[in-house]
């Protein structure tokens, strides 16, 4: 079955009303057969619906479905894009140990590690992508996470997957990329070798800005790495002795379920379920036109003299991975002006692109990150992002094309 398939068929068996669009399960509890019944449940020795903080039918569909299309064997969606990176984070680290992060991060990932993880007890080193042998140096016995993203916001850097992938193999690290702004239709780092993947579901795969959400994919070669790490290994005595890796085919998901979404508790709400299902069904076509509007405003604005980030450049920095790893450039650019004051006066011209810290959405967005959504970094840790004070980020909608360069030679000049 194709990706484009999946994205509309794949998990959802009509029950007896025969419903075209999946039923949503808008329900915090379920009915139990027995008291008996209840307890099996609870004691994980039988499946079933016990509460929807930890599992719910409309989301169990688009579980199903995100997994497929990335290639994984299990996932778990959650309240939003952080929720999702913390808690693929959180379900492998614990005080003493570190995780190495690209410096080429969304500013809110980077500030959980900094500085809330930090406060955990858990350390963060820095590499550089496009130097990934850097990697060699850098893990050690308490290493447990590598995180990167396929196609980084803002900077639209591409990492080297092989490279990063055969280090954290050889050490037995796991990987956790963040595929967001690619989409599974844009990239799949699962076949490219990577263990986890998060995505922030806000973005392209609600694609309207309607839903906050997030969602984590676990891939098959997962458990393997799983084997030297205590949380899946021993025994939880919360559950009277269970091993997640003796218990389950998928223990990643499963213990970030059964531990850390019952004890944390970022649940997406079904009805956001439902929407992100909308979302999937489109996504194939949205990532294409979004990609080939962008690629076209990128070649715009390069001609009017601005550095350009778009990884589908030929000039840019990330062409070459971005042509090994990627089927589109995605629907995000970046370019550089002169300074903040530049920027503002930019933004402020615009009427098309509406200034908004989002991407993704039919609608185009513009967002200075430096001042917005990286505000939090140091000025060192602005400059390994990649994001200089007079940075513009632009997600492209899917407006016409031309009508999008019009309003930004306005802006422009």
């Amino acid at each position: 079955m194709k990706k484009e398939t999946i994205a509309i068929n794949y998990g959802y068996k009509k029950d007896n009303n025969r419903t075209m669009n999946i039923p949503i399960y808008q329900t915090t509890a379920y009915e139990y057969e027995s008291i008996v019944s209840a307890a099996k449940l609870f004691a994980l020795e039988e499946e079933g619906n016990i509460y929807t903080r930890i599992g719910n039918p409309t989301t169990e569909i688009f579980e199903k479905r995100i997994a497929k299309l990335e290639g994984g064997i299990s996932a778990m969606a959650v309240a939003s894009g952080m929720a999702s990176i913390f808690y693929s984070i959180a379900n492998l680290v614990k005080q003493g140990d570190n995780v190495i992060a690209s410096t080429k991060l969304y500013g809110g990932t980077i500030t959980l590690l900094t500085q809330t993880l930090k406060s955990f007890g858990v350390e963060v080193k820095y590499f550089d992508v496009h130097k990934s042998e850097e990697l060699n140096n850098l893990i050690d016995n308490k290493t447990k996470v590598i995180i990167f993203e396929s196609i980084a916001n803002p900077s639209l850097s591409v990492p080297d997957f092989e490279t990063i992938v055969n280090i954290a193999d050889k050490k037995g690290v796991v990987t956790i990329c963040d595929n967001t702004i690619a989409t599974p239709f844009g990239c799949q780092p699962i076949k490219l070798g990577v263990d986890v993947v998060v995505h922030s579901a806000s973005k392209y795969i609600v694609g309207n800005g309607s839903a906050i959400a997030g969602v984590l994919v676990e891939s098959k070669k997962c458990k393997t790495k799983l084997k030297n790490n205590e949380y899946f290994s021993k025994p939880d005595e919360s559950y009277h002795g269970l091993v997640y890796l003796d218990k389950f085919k998928n223990p990643f998901i499963a213990r970030a379920k059964l531990a850390l979404l019952r004890d944390f508790g970022a649940v997406i709400s079904p009805f956001n379920s439902w929407l992100l299902l909308q979302g999937l069904e489109t996504l194939s076509l949205r990532v294409k036109q979004h990609s080939k509007s962008a690629k076209k405003i990128a070649k715009f604005l390069q001609k009017q003299g601005f550095k350009v980030n778009y990884p589908f450049l030929k000039s840019d920095l990330n062409y070459k991975f971005a042509k090994k790893y990627l089927k589109y450039g995605g629907g995000i650019i970046s370019f550089e002006v002169d300074s903040y004051e530049q920027a503002k006066q930019i933004v402020k011209k615009l009427k098309l692109f509406s200034l908004v810290t989002n991407i993704g959405d039919s609608k185009s967005i513009v967002t200075h990150p430096a001042s917005t959504t990286h505000q939090q970094l140091t000025k060192q840790e602005l400059k390994e992002a990649g994001v200089p004070e007079g940075l513009i980020r632009l997600s492209i909608g899917l407006e016409n094309v031309n009508d999008l360069i019009k309003d930004l030679e306005k802006g422009i000049h």
